[in-house]
């Protein structure tokens, strides 16, 4: 009989957790040997246990998954991670697989598929289902913003006017304007209503 994989899980919601270990530990082929609700235990977690496969949300508390992940893989670079959220912006998956993430799937995907991606995941391979890989596509072929356009798009979503921008930025209204304009253009949006929900769908500005 094949050695089971070594999962470890990292959920910062504790029904989601408790569901996911009971869920998986039912399956012959993996052994969950670790199950944590944050980043920061994450990372000591993952040291103590040296888990096959790693199971990583997004959005925690203490230390988000992206961060987390290029820590782990920082320390050992062999690790092999499968990202498990419900955020499906570009930027997000972008950012993850970017800091190491060997797939990136979303909660409310089939449990055969996530033991399919598990196992893949385990034997070396990448997993990045089709719907996500459109994202990522989009992604790669969108237009880069620049810090100061991130700036400025962050404070569009959170309401402020371009005077308040301005104040907050150390920069005029009129250059305000030009950073408004060319995001816009970039993001292939009208007004500014319409860019603080892309920013939002794809993850440019951080989830509050």
């Amino acid at each position: 009989m094949a050695e089971r994989i070594r999962l470890m899980l990292v959920e910062d919601h504790q029904v989601v957790r408790q569901g996911l270990v009971a869920l998986l530990s039912a399956d012959d082929g993996i052994e969950v040997v670790g199950a944590v609700g944050d980043g920061a235990s994450a990372a000591e977690m993952f040291r103590k246990q040296r888990p096959d496969v790693t199971l990583m949300d997004l959005q925690m508390p203490k230390q988000g998954g992206v961060e987390t992940i290029r820590q782990i893989r920082g320390e050992f670079p062999d690790a092999r991670l499968i990202v498990l959220t419900t955020y499906d912006g570009d930027e997000d998956i972008y950012r993850a697989l970017q800091a190491g993430a060997r797939a990136y799937l979303l909660k409310g995907m089939p449990l055969e598929e996530l033991v399919a991606t598990i196992k893949a995941v385990h034997g070396g391979k990448l997993h990045i289902p089709s719907s996500v890989a459109e994202k990522l596509a989009q992604r790669v072929s969108g237009q880069e913003l620049t810090a100061r356009e991130l700036s400025v798009l962050e404070r569009i979503v959170a309401g402020r006017a371009n005077k308040e921008i301005a104040a907050d930025l150390f920069i005029s209204e009129a250059t305000v304007k030009t950073h408004i304009n060319s995001l816009l253009g970039k993001l292939g949006v009208a007004d500014r209503t319409h860019a603080a929900t892309v920013a939002i769908q794809r993850g440019l500005v951080a989830h509050r």
